[in-house]
């Protein structure tokens, strides 16, 4: 196996919410570089875990929370709260890319001290709680929460059901890329670069007026055996593939982004 092997899709219950996994099961004979939390840095691993947590997510404990999700072993753990079902592949001359992509809340990467960012403007809240228990908050106790014409994923990504009808703006986007070749330590430096930029690039074309989010994580990966390439930017050989791949995702997974989110939002303000 020399590119990305198919994940697998699973699902946990959690805070009240049904949520999305995905794992990527590499095995042996791959390095990868990431700056995920679990298994970040460069070094040796054998999966990837691209899960799903709520919106506002809170835990200080992410790296175990990240190990208990995982399959155990040397691997990289990264989280969002966008839909991972959603994920968008692209590949360019061997060179694959895999996005989840959250643009709740776009950021550009330089802003002012103290300067929150503004994000995108919220979706409408449902606003319509019943009354006696709906007061909790708690899942399918709210209007939109279940209801087939608002459905469980888009309130799930919306973050209805742990908000008590009010919805946030998840965010994050994740990246997984992978090349049949070996990279040496610069050149997968510089293919975190190339990733950015392509994704950046992407970004601005789809009509998102900012870098990224502050939530977004990388992973590369390259074969540990052979040849290491020198060389990882846009105008390398397979920097400049990377780069193709992870424009191409991130550009398709914005624009389903913002097709499920006005439909989402849409669905709310019928309500």
């Amino acid at each position: 196996m020399t590119g990305v092997p198919r994940p697998s899709l699973t699902y946990r219950t959690e805070d009240g919410l049904r949520l999305g996994a995905l794992l990527w099961r590499f095995g042996p004979g791959w390095r990868m570089i990431s700056s995920a939390m679990l298994g970040g840095g460069i070094g040796p691993r054998e999966w990837v875990l691209n899960a799903q947590v709520a919106a506002g997510y809170s835990r200080m404990d992410p790296v175990a929370h990240m190990e208990a999700l995982g399959p155990g072993g040397p691997g990289v753990g990264m989280m969002t709260a966008a839909l991972v079902e959603r994920y968008t592949v692209a590949a360019d001359g061997g060179a694959e890319a895999v996005a989840t992509v959250g643009l709740g809340v776009p950021t550009w990467a330089a802003t002012p001290e103290g300067v929150p960012d503004p994000g995108l403007p919220a979706a409408p809240e449902a606003g319509r709680e019943v009354a006696g228990p709906a007061a909790s908050g708690s899942a399918r106790e709210v209007v939109g929460a279940g209801d087939p014409g608002v459905g469980d994923a888009g309130a799930r990504e919306a973050g209805v059901f742990e908000t008590g009808g009010r919805v946030p703006r998840p965010g994050t986007i994740n990246i997984l890329v992978a090349v049949p070749v070996a990279f040496s330590d610069p050149a997968l430096v510089n293919a975190v670069m190339t990733v950015t930029e392509a994704k950046t690039q992407a970004l601005l074309e789809a009509g998102f007026p900012c870098t990224g989010t502050a939530s977004d994580a990388v992973c590369v990966a390259v074969r540990e055996d052979g040849p290491a390439e020198a060389f990882g930017g846009p105008r390398s050989v397979w920097g400049a593939r990377i780069a193709r791949a992870v424009h191409r995702a991130v550009l398709d997974g914005a624009g389903d982004w913002r097709t499920r989110r006005a439909g989402t939002t849409a669905r709310f303000r019928d309500l």
